[in-house]
């Protein structure tokens, strides 16, 4: 295939194209910069030259540097590899020996008199072999043959046993596996050099029977073991498996002149494992330093300060370059921002001079007026946006200008446009002065005030209604300063009740400040230095308390919160409201129901007169019985002191009972307040069954009782309480007896146990029978007033105990019990919660004769 004549010039052109590209993108972007960046590259250009050239030999001697230190690295690591072989050869050599010498005594070819002269020979024969120890079975020392170099806490005593810290450990493990074990034991008091512990199996026929302990001096390891030129070379040391330095001596950190250069303390070393050892022996060596290194040396530094003396000199030039050039941008920069400023302010600017002739007007009082910059500058009065029936009042506004009698707050004007609207304008006039100190003139400034005023007549039509409102309330509303006698604000109400002074409002607000709070939680972002809310003021909710003043006679339902006044200040706005009749209702409700309450114990006790009846004439009968044997046998004269004492104590027994049932049921019908106190649930409960029990046996009903032990106290009245256990369980006896159950299913059971409900702790109360429970639609209607399902009952029973329980806090339910499809009871429950912390009122005790 023939190429092309033309081809190595097409390849030439792609080559020169090639390289022109980037040429022509520099020589692009160069033109397309401003002149200001161009003479900010040419003054970097030399600095950036500079430092490259400075960054280059930094690198150049760095590397350098780095070759030198990896190969000091490389020889450090072959010549600690070849001291570490030697170390390994001359410990496998002794544990080849030793291990020698154990299957001799072993196979008894070795007897214990020839041990003593063998080890000897091996000790004197190898100086890093310190002693040689034939232990037994039972860890038991038989022989030992120590240097002379052993200090006496290290020798081992004959019959000495070994069983105690690594060496025992050790024993053991050579015991188990079989094998020879290294172990490195270090000295545990005074001067004593650490040894290494060499633990070699004995054998007979395959049965471990004792051991021979080889000890070696780590010092001596390591001053025979490691070769000369190597110990000449570097400092060697033996450390444990902490780092400790076992033998040798090692070098100290160099001492550097600044923190920059800690890295040159650092010594250049190398760290191995001696096998057969392992980590817990290991070889270091560190090199010492016999020269400056590549950075140390004068070149280096030579070089780097010539080029930081360069660079300083290039960036001090570059600095007075850059300090003109912002100088020159500022003069611009402020050049156009006043014109801007002028062009893009709101208030319209206009300049006269001593005669009154207009010099000068900005862009925002062209806009206003709708004439040009043209139409008015050199005019004269009458001006051209002056209105046509308003020239003698601006001629004398203008008079008084130009005389120096400037108003301070300035002056309204109208100010006609060129399309003949006309708008409200304040005017505000100051002297001009010149930068030589001379009045050339005024300088005015206008404002359209025409939204403003509109505003301002809607904020008086506004607060005009507003106070009308406030005046026509049927509530006090007074607003004062705190820490001042000043009366900001009072409606006409309070105006009746308490005149124009602030003594009203301060009666309410001490008053009802010294009421609890009803119906708002305590607030906690409270400041404690100042007794006021932190959070913002009108956003602080308003505080509820209700108070009697006798010199009006009213209660009144007191409002207050915390605002800021027009003016800055704090304030507090009281709004008082007459609530006399509603507490009057809820009295009457209260004692309405205080009634119904002692009505239904009235009906209660009358339903139980039969059973009261019964359960009293049991006790006079045995009063009866015991006073007429008494008199039969006085009659007699059979009587004798133990029988008469015997027979008056039953009888005091017997009235006891008597007053106490009666005692029982008049504390349970007689009227009285409701007392919340801390009561004990078990003392209800036992209150509550003993009057009960009577209706209950009498109508053969088996009450059980469960209650809970160690049950916490609740805030309650005991009597109303009592009452609704009553209740209940009368109901359930009364079922139980219309279902006509067998004498084995008659069972009421009583459950008071501990139970969470919604997230509160509290106290339940569960009642259960074995009737036949109720249709689902008499349960939709159970707690209504006067619904019943009996045909004598009031229907007022189950309401008032629903009430009782709720004013309580609590809540009370009714459900069936099923077996499966079938009916096999009713149960009714009700929950009261526990008393609070803040709650803290004990039990009120009374205590009345029987």
């Amino acid at each position: 295939m023939q190429s092309s004549p033309n081809a190595p010039e097409k390849q030439a052109q792609i080559r020169d194209d090639t390289i022109a590209a980037p040429v022509r993108w520099w020589r692009s972007w160069w033109r397309s910069l401003s002149p200001t960046r161009q003479d900010r590259f040419a003054a970097l250009a030399p600095l950036a030259a500079v430092l490259m050239f400075m960054a280059a030999i930094t690198a150049s001697f760095w590397y350098l540097r780095t070759e030198e230190v990896e190969r000091e690295q490389d020889a450090l690591r072959r010549d600690v590899e070849y001291a570490q072989q030697r170390v390994r050869l001359r410990l496998l050599e002794r544990q080849e020996q030793l291990m020698r010498m154990a299957r001799d005594m072993g196979t008894r070819d070795l007897k214990k008199a020839d041990f003593s002269a063998r080890a000897e020979a091996l000790i004197s024969q190898y100086p890093e072999l310190q002693s040689v120890t034939l232990v037994d079975d039972r860890r038991k020392v038989l022989e030992s043959q120590s240097a002379p170099t052993v200090s006496t806490d290290q020798q081992h005593v004959l019959g000495e046993t070994l069983g105690s810290g690594e060496t025992g450990a050790a024993i053991q493990q050579a015991r188990e596996m079989l094998q020879p074990i290294y172990v490195q034991q270090p000295a545990s008091k005074g001067e004593m050099a650490p040894l290494l512990q060499l633990h070699v199996p004995i054998l007979s026929n395959n049965r471990y029977v004792g051991e021979l302990l080889g000890e070696f001096s780590v010092d001596s390891l390591l001053r025979y073991g490691t070769p000369t030129e190597i110990m000449a070379r570097y400092a060697v040391t033996m450390l444990d498996s902490q780092g400790q330095v076992l033998a040798g001596t090692p070098l100290m950190p160099r001492k550097t002149p600044t923190e920059l250069l800690r890295w040159r303390g650092v010594a250049n070393e190398e760290k191995l494992a001696v096998a057969p050892v392992g980590n817990s022996l290991m070889l270091r060596a560190q090199a010492y330093r016999t020269s400056l290194g590549v950075v140390g040396s004068g070149l280096f530094w030579l070089v780097g300060t010539l080029s930081a003396m360069t660079a300083w000199m290039l960036l001090a030039t570059w600095r007075h370059t850059r300090r003109r050039q912002r100088a020159q941008e500022a003069l611009v920069a402020e050049t156009n921002f006043r014109r801007a400023m002028e062009n893009s302010v709101l208030t319209g600017m206009r300049a006269l001079d001593l005669q009154g002739r207009i010099t000068y007007v900005n862009a925002a009082f062209c806009q206003m007026t709708g004439w040009s910059e043209q139409d008015l500058v050199g005019q004269v009065p009458p001006y051209p946006y002056w209105p046509d029936n308003d020239y003698d009042n601006l001629h004398s506004q203008l008079r008084e200008e130009l005389s120096g009698k400037t108003i301070v707050g300035g002056f309204q004007v109208r100010v006609q446009r060129k399309n003949g609207t006309q708008f409200d304008a304040r005017l505000y006039v100051s002297p001009l002065i010149d930068a030589h100190g001379q009045h050339t003139g005024w300088m005015s400034s206008m404002t359209d005030i025409t939204e403003p005023n509109r505003i301002r007549a809607q904020l008086s039509a506004s607060y005009e209604r507003f106070t009308i409102v406030l005046e026509a309330l049927d509530a006090s509303v007074s607003v004062a300063p705190l820490g001042s006698a000043e009366l900001l604000f009072a409606n006409k109400l309070y105006r009746q009740w308490f005149g124009s002074q602030t003594d009203g409002h301060l009666q309410l607000v001490a008053q009802a400040g010294k009421l609890p709070i009803r119906h708002q939680p305590e607030m906690e972002d409270e400041d404690g230095l100042m007794g006021l809310p932190t959070a913002t003021l009108t956003a602080a909710r308003a505080n509820n308390a209700e108070i009697f003043l006798p010199d009006l006679g009213k209660w009144l339902e007191v409002r207050s919160r915390y605002l800021s006044w027009v003016d800055g200040r704090l304030a507090q706005m009281v709004i008082a409201t007459d609530i006399t009749q509603r507490r009057l209702a809820e009295d009457q409700a209260a004692a309405q129901a205080e009634k119904a309450q002692s009505a239904s114990r009235l009906i209660t006790m009358g339903e139980m007169a039969s059973s009261v009846a019964h359960e009293l004439n049991q006790p006079l009968t045995a009063i009866n019985n015991y006073s007429s044997g008494m008199l039969t046998r006085l009659e007699k004269g059979t009587l004798t002191p133990e029988q008469m004492k015997f027979a008056l104590e039953k009888t005091a027994h017997q009235a006891q009972r008597a007053g106490q049932i009666i005692q029982r049921i008049r504390s349970f019908v007689k009227k009285s307040e409701p007392n919340r106190t801390l009561a004990q649930v078990s003392d209800m409960v036992n209150e509550a069954i003993e009057l009960a029990g009577i209706e209950l046996r009498r109508r053969n009903v088996q009450l059980s009782a469960h209650v809970a032990e160690r049950l916490p106290r609740v805030m309650a009245d005991t009597i109303l309480i009592e009452q609704v256990l009553i209740n209940l369980m009368k109901n359930s006896a009364e079922s139980i007896d219309y279902s006509d159950r067998p004498t084995g299913q008659r069972r009421v059971e009583l459950r008071v146990r501990p139970q969470l409900f919604e997230g509160q702790n509290g106290v339940e109360f569960s009642v259960e029978d074995t009737g036949k429970g109720m249709p689902p639609e008499v349960l939709e209607h159970l707690f209504e007033a006067f619904f019943s399902t009996k045909s004598e009952g009031m229907g007022i029973g189950l309401n008032l105990c629903r009430s009782i329980v709720e004013s309580h806090h609590g809540r009370m339910r009714a459900e069936n019990l099923y077996n499966g499809s079938e009916v096999t009871g009713c149960r009714f429950s009700f929950w009261l919660p526990l008393a609070t912390g803040v709650e803290t009122t004990t039990p009120t005790e009374t205590s009345e004769p029987t």
